[in-house]
């Protein structure tokens, strides 16, 4: 198959839906299928050729919405030679210029909220939401409504889409996610990379946080609860690595200043290739008390490595972790952050390594890329197939 994505932006600061895309497309790739990408970052932008597939650069976009002029064009130009387009992502211009340009043709598209739905941010943000009300009905709607499918990574984030808008009327698919297994590191390079950069991090206890330091992801919970527990645990880190696209680190390092702890945190910024999975494979456990994720990328490569994790129960595949003993999951507070800080301090070497083996085998039977880009590449075929029939009765 050929296979278009439709992304606002590659940027590998924007996390999620962008690895999501990446590691399918290479998985992709491996099963024969061909990928490109049309984006609204400008041809100049460095992450484009970095790509390991084609890119169409269509921007800038302006604003934060994105609007591009030349997208529509050249998607008008260019989807008869896609079996499927992907849309990733919501409330930005290539979902509507998608739509627009695909509703009334014979190309299928399907989309990919990536947890864009989740009631989290209309309770959150309820100005924001007043003004996603508009994008809703003006535009939306009408993607979800029209898709051949939207896809879920979990049960649990379809559900929970189900109660954000009214008239809500589409075509559900859970169909998983995965990753990629880290490159191995046999020779300790991985972790030797890190710590050069960090040389005050060896032979400490590291706590782990990765990912993007946002108000989403709990970042002040981890500060706040890191100092109540630090206290009895004097060789116990904790590692903030991660993009600050908001400038929040300095609120979050004058907190920490003041709980007492700045000298106990690292900020390492956006850790990327064996410096990021060192920093993984030095960490004793990972923490993430988000309060909404719809799947959580950096969990899985966490587990992936073989490092436990302590997460909140509105990361959407906590059950999982759970019920296959590789972490433990509270509520997203400090209280409930705290007590998966002091649970994992309380547990003695060998519980930790049986939690580590399980963290191993739930990524492999759970998580891993391929068996998900497989059912993913089926469900495809199968939308592709199914329009070309419904194309063929009506002509």
């Amino acid at each position: 198959m050929n296979i278009l994505h439709s992304i606002r932006s590659l940027d590998p600061r924007l996390g999620g839906p962008v690895e999501v895309l990446r590691q399918t497309a290479i998985a992709h790739a491996h099963l024969g299928h061909v990928s490109e990408v049309a984006c609204l970052d400008a041809p100049e932008d460095a992450w484009i050729a970095e790509q390991p597939f084609a890119v169409h650069a269509l921007g800038p976009g302006k604003g934060t919405y994105g609007f591009a002029p030349a997208f529509e064009p050249w998607l008008a130009e260019h989807h008869a030679r896609f079996d499927m387009v992907v849309v990733h992502g919501l409330w930005q211009y290539h979902g509507l210029a998608t739509w627009r340009e695909l509703s009334n043709t014979g190309t299928p598209y399907v989309v990919f909220p990536h947890g864009m739905l989740d009631p989290w941010f209309k309770r959150s943000h309820p100005l924001k939401h007043v003004k996603k009300w508009l994008y809703w009905n003006w535009s939306e709607r009408k993607l979800l409504r029209d898709a051949a499918a939207v896809l879920f990574t979990t049960e649990e984030e379809r559900l929970l889409a189900r109660t954000t808008f009214w008239r809500y009327r589409v075509r559900e698919q859970v169909v998983g996610a995965g990753i990629a297994a880290p490159p191995p590191d046999s020779d300790g390079c991985q972790r030797a990379s890190f710590l050069s950069r960090f040389p005050h991090l060896a032979g400490t206890r590291n706590v782990i946080f990765l990912g993007r330091i946002h108000p989403k992801k709990g970042c002040d919970l981890l500060v706040q609860a890191f100092a109540t527990v630090a206290k009895g645990d004097p060789d116990l880190h904790l590692v903030m690595a991660g993009p600050d696209s908001d400038g929040w680190s300095d609120e979050l390092r004058r907190l920490a200043s003041s709980l007492g702890v700045a000298e106990r945190i690292t900020w390492t910024g956006m850790l990327m290739d064996d410096c990021k999975w060192g920093a993984l494979r030095n960490a004793e456990v990972f923490a993430l008390p988000s309060h909404q994720e719809n799947f959580g990328i950096a969990v899985a490569e966490a587990l992936a490595c073989g490092v436990p994790v302590l997460i909140s129960q509105r990361v959407n595949i906590w059950r999982e972790v759970v019920e296959d003993g590789a972490g433990m999951a509270e509520d997203d507070t400090v209280e409930g952050t705290a007590t998966l800080l002091r649970q994992w301090c309380a547990h003695d070497v060998p519980a930790r390594k049986r939690m580590g083996d399980a963290a191993t085998e739930c990524f492999g039977r759970r998580f891993s890329i391929d068996p998900t880009s497989q059912r993913l590449a089926e469900l495809f075929e199968t939308i592709n197939h199914r329009t070309e029939n419904a194309v063929g009765v009506s002509a």
